[in-house]
């Protein structure tokens, strides 16, 4: 873990099952995860697919602040998905849940199975709908703001507004912050 807690942005789809309890379930088990304070989270966006035929996605954006390391966020993001059931059968195929770290931070990482900010993200309507909701001034690695992004009409009208944002579970700090016996809301067993 790192030393001071780093501002990023996930992305967040699903489209089998019920999309809009996967989504929160999503963001539940961020919260949960060590190293990992969900900050705040976009609406939630209904979405025409990328890729085979299939059915529309509805996706997000949560703020989250993290004590990990980049290729840990990743870990855990992947985890959830796991936990939630995901199989990675085909490229840009159906899915219960995804989760992508969209930026981490000011920093640009290209790494083997990582890289950050996310490639195709200024060219996602999908993605730059509901981050624009939460940080329109994120500046891209060309130096763009993203409220500078222009999205044609089409890749707009794919994006239809869907629900209020997911839940945000109550906590002050990332989770490796907690104190011994303290609770972060009321309902919150003692640790």
């Amino acid at each position: 873990m790192s030393g001071h807690p780093v501002r990023a942005f996930l992305g967040l789809g699903s489209n089998v099952g019920d999309r809009l309890a996967n989504v929160q379930q999503a963001v539940d088990r961020l919260a949960r995860t060590e190293g990992i304070r969900v900050v705040r989270a976009s609406r939630v966006y209904e979405t025409e697919p990328v890729g085979p035929p299939q059915p529309d996605y509805l996706n997000a954006v949560v703020e989250v602040e993290t004590m990990l390391q980049p290729g840990s966020l990743l870990e855990a993001c992947l985890g959830v998905e796991a936990a939630m059931g995901r199989v990675r059968a085909e490229r840009w195929g159906p899915r219960i849940v995804d989760v992508d770290v969209l930026t981490f931070g000011d920093e640009q990482i290209d790494e083997p199975g990582m890289t950050v900010p996310h490639p195709r993200m200024a060219h996602r309507a999908f993605v730059v709908v509901p981050l624009l909701e939460l940080d329109p001034h994120h500046r891209l690695p060309d130096g763009r703001r993203l409220a500078e992004v222009r999205l044609g009409p089409e890749a707009l009208g794919s994006v239809r507004p869907f629900a209020p944002p997911p839940s945000v579970p109550s906590s002050g700090v990332p989770r490796s912050h907690h104190i011994a016996g303290a609770r972060t809301r009321p309902d919150a067993p003692r640790s």
